[in-house]
């Protein structure tokens, strides 16, 4: 059933899309002031059962280090190179839009194209995640799917594949040769594919989740977490910081509480892990958000800085995620390299 965004929505939208984000995601505060002058308001939104099957989507996101778009500002239309591309490429002018990744920036990024296109409340991750082959639809190995990236210098690279690794690599350089960061739109689905192949319903998550978040300014943290239905993993001082010793990017945040234990956050792009004392209590698809203590500031994994007084909360994983094998294959510890990180009883 179809509803109404009103402009008032947005902070709690991107809240909630925050804490999605599991401490990555993007900071969505850029896209924040761009819809707060956005002339589109009120957006209808669909559900995936509101629309016709055959109805053309696409799906926008910004793919590579959006820390740049704050030194290098997109245009009025930063989209609109590739939706051309993608028409000029499949024949067809996509009539919805859909979020690539519903957490951080690019929760709100489809918000850009809403004047022109209809929101489907449907997203391929349902948090976020660091690589493009562990979206839903090339984790299910959607036929016909082609991604359009912009490619700098108003070029576009356009993958056509059935290979999901040929994805991440080659729109990872085209990212490259934009200078880091990018537009990118995935095309060739209908919104009939995004009933069985997408996350469905993140957009109401997120609104729920803002909304629960911004109710009250006490100090409990426990009282929070039960209005978010998240789980409450523990609070105290970051006292370490170190680099995995597995060559890849991740590191550990250790974390000391008040009354001496020892807590670890396992972090690459995203939190993957939370371990008390040896134990592991939380990990990927599990979302894991940290928050100051002090200001109850939503935190980005690379703002858990020496010093920081955090508390950490879970929130379950979408449940797609985990309604198959190969799907929770795609997103298990395992998937980061992390074998020692399963969840023990």
């Amino acid at each position: 059933m179809s509803r109404t965004l009103e402009q008032a929505h947005l902070p709690a939208l991107a809240r909630g899309f925050s804490l999605l984000g599991s401490g990555g995601g993007g900071r969505t505060i850029l896209q924040e002031l761009v819809l707060a002058n956005a002339g589109n308001w009120p957006i209808d939104l669909y559900d995936v059962g509101d629309l016709p099957s055959s109805t053309p989507c696409i799906a926008a996101a910004y793919v590579g280090s959006t820390q740049f778009l704050h030194e290098r500002l997109p245009g009025e239309a930063p989209f609109a190179i590739l939706l051309d591309a993608a028409e000029r490429w499949s024949g067809i002018r996509a009539s919805a839009v859909c979020s690539a990744e519903g957490a951080g920036l690019n929760g709100l990024t489809p918000l850009l194209l809403a004047q022109d296109h209809m929101l489907v409340d449907a997203d391929f991750m349902g948090r976020a995640l660091p690589r493009l082959d562990q979206m839903s639809v090339f984790a299910d190995r959607l036929p016909g799917l082609f991604v359009i990236c912009d490619s700098g210098a108003g070029g576009v690279a356009v993958v056509d594949t059935g290979r999901p690794e040929d994805i991440e690599r080659v729109v990872r350089a085209a990212v490259v040769q934009a200078g880091g960061v990018a537009t990118a739109v995935i095309g060739g689905f209908t919104v009939g594919a995004l009933r069985e192949h997408a996350i469905t319903g993140t957009y109401r998550r997120a609104q729920r989740l803002g909304n629960a978040f911004e109710m009250g300014s006490e100090r409990s943290f426990r009282a929070l977490a039960e209005r978010m239905g998240a789980g409450l993993l523990g609070n105290g001082r970051v006292s370490a910081l170190e680099p995995s010793s597995r060559g890849d990017y991740s590191y550990t945040i250790e974390i000391t509480s008040d009354n001496g234990d020892i807590a670890r956050i396992i972090a690459g792009s995203e939190a993957l892990a939370f371990m008390r004392e040896g134990r592991v209590e939380a990990t990927v698809p599990e979302i894991i958000i940290s928050i100051d203590s002090i200001s109850q500031t939503i935190l980005q994994v690379d703002e858990l800085t020496l010093g920081r007084n955090v508390t950490v909360l879970s929130l379950p994983a979408p449940s797609w995620w985990r309604s198959t094998p190969t799907r929770i294959g795609h997103v298990s510890p395992r998937a980061f390299g992390l074998t020692d990180m399963e969840r023990r009883p």
